[in-house]
């Protein structure tokens, strides 16, 4: 009964459906014909590379400096971003003061600061950096040393406290110096395998002279550091160090005046009589006349050093130099790179660098390179250094270099400890707090000819001296034709005890 109306139903709306007249439409126009649109090149948007955005505003940090009775320096950035400051000492002798006979004493001497200070020996010490959540940092440079740590806000107090024990009242504890003269032994042992140290340490020879201070590495040699006593790391230190040859660096959330109130609490008694070094002497640069080889037969790469005394910081010509070095070999699209590089494939990079320092410091081209194109890769290295005189330097090269050069500048600032160790670099070439400033401006404003001239000047292929390490046959047969100078060989070890 249920189906027989449901089926009715059904028949019914079907029926009314098929029955019903659809709506007429209304006339419309005949559409328009179009010409078809042009055939696009899915590729030409390669043919014009997307424009940069606009570069962000360069926001330079503000150090500030003061001095304290005793002669202590105290220098300040402040960045109040986040809770956290960043405390150091940092000394104005380094490497560059260590006495010929005794080279590697600056590492040692410093690095015994942190074994022990006040009433704590090495693991008490370390523990109570570690109870402020920290662990304090020690470089030694050719022209200082500097510790310190990074701590919150509400620890400054405690890791002053902390650090004046290190800096006031280190132990020199007996068998913690032969723990640490130990360790730097095993250390130097590693280094002596390493190609790379190697070449530098035959470099600073060779660019200053065996009896100049820059003219060694930092470390010292096996034979040298067996000889130090815990007497002469005690001496150095206490000869070396006073307020008056130390700076108190503070960075991030501290202010001036209250930077100085704790140098006061914890440093204002300081005594001693040591004063900053003067600049070391500026090295002559005598024409090339020998080429210097370390052996390390069987080596499958030959490391390449070609270089000379450069300038000193704050020098007239350091911002044009700094320019002129980067065209040549300061960053990727740079003329050493990408011939030895890109164009010829000898090495996986190639770079140079003007190492500005308290005095004379380096200027340096480096590449490490297939051994079987060791000739050809030195060779390519002169032609590009003669090519700077014959080939100037286009102004689109030296705008490359200087935006480079310029934008890189935050880098250094992206942290309190970069602040720091911007500030301690500041102390160690006696420049002036508006130093980083000057630097851009000097960049910005240095002129193309200003350039020009201090790279004919400069890089002048007949001043610079050559090091390589590797395999001295294969360096024999390829150098040899190339008639830059007698092949010496450099004994790694003996080279520097003959200073």
């Amino acid at each position: 009964m249920h189906r027989r109306i449901l089926t009715a139903l059904l028949a019914l709306t079907v029926s009314g459906c098929a029955t019903t007249k659809p709506a007429e439409a209304p006339p419309s126009e005949a559409p328009t014909q179009q010409a078809p649109a042009p055939a696009q090149d899915a590729e030409a948007f390669r043919a014009t590379p997307p424009t940069p955005g606009k570069p962000p505003e360069l926001v330079l940090p503000t150090f500030e400096k003061a001095q304290l009775d005793n002669g202590l320096t105290v220098i300040v950035s402040t960045r109040k971003e986040l809770p956290l400051v960043f405390v150091g000492i940092a000394f104005a002798a380094g490497v560059s003061q260590e006495p010929p006979a005794k080279l590697g004493i600056a590492d040692l001497s410093y690095r015994m600061l942190l074994e022990g200070a006040g009433k704590r020996d090495t693991v008490a010490l370390d523990n109570a950096f570690a109870d402020l959540g920290v662990s304090p940092a020690m470089s030694v440079d050719p022209d200082g040393a500097f510790v310190g740590a990074r701590v919150l806000t509400r620890n400054v107090d405690a890791a002053m406290s902390l650090l004046s024990d290190v800096v006031l009242r280190p132990t020199f504890d007996a068998k913690a110096f032969e723990r640490r003269k130990k360790q730097q032994l095993g250390e130097l042992v590693r280094r002596m395998g390493d190609p790379n140290f190697l070449a530098q340490q035959a470099y600073y020879q060779a660019v200053f002279g065996a009896d100049h201070p820059y003219g060694h590495t930092s470390g010292g040699t096996p034979k040298t550091v067996e000889s130090l006593t815990l007497a002469d790391a005690k001496n150095f230190y206490l000869k070396n160090t006073g307020p008056r040859a130390a700076a108190l660096i503070m960075t991030g959330d501290v202010t001036l005046p209250q930077a100085v109130e704790w140098a006061k609490k914890y440093f204002g008694g300081w005594k001693g009589g040591a004063v900053a070094p003067k600049p070391p002497p500026t090295p002559p640069v005598p024409p090339r006349q020998q080429v210097r080889i370390v052996p390390k037969p069987g080596l499958e790469q030959t490391v390449v050093l070609v270089g000379r005394p450069g300038l000193a910081a704050g020098h007239a010509d350091e911002y044009p130099l700094e320019l002129a070095t980067t065209v040549f070999g300061g960053f990727f699209g740079s003329r050493l790179n990408m011939n030895i590089r890109e164009d010829k494939g000898y090495s996986y990079g190639a770079n140079a660098h003007l190492g500005t320092r308290l005095g004379v410091g380096p200027l340096t081209a480096y590449a490490a390179v297939r051994r079987d194109v060791t000739g050809p890769a030195l060779n390519e290295f002169i032609k590009e250094l003669a090519g700077i005189k014959t080939n100037p330097i286009t102004e689109k090269e030296l705008a490359a270099a200087r935006e480079g050069l310029i934008r890189a500048f935050p880098g250094a600032f992206e942290t309190v400890e970069g602040l720091g160790s911007s500030a301690a670099q500041l102390y160690f070439h006696r420049r002036p707090m508006d130093e980083f400033k000057r630097s851009v401006e000097g960049l910005r404003d240095a002129s193309a000819a200003e350039v020009q001239r201090v790279a004919e000047a400069y890089l002048d292929p007949a001043n610079m001296q050559v090091v390589l390490v590797g395999d001295p046959l294969v360096i024999q047969e390829q150098v040899t034709p190339l008639n830059l100078g007698k092949l010496t060989l450099v004994d790694p070890e003996a080279a520097p005890a003959s200073k």
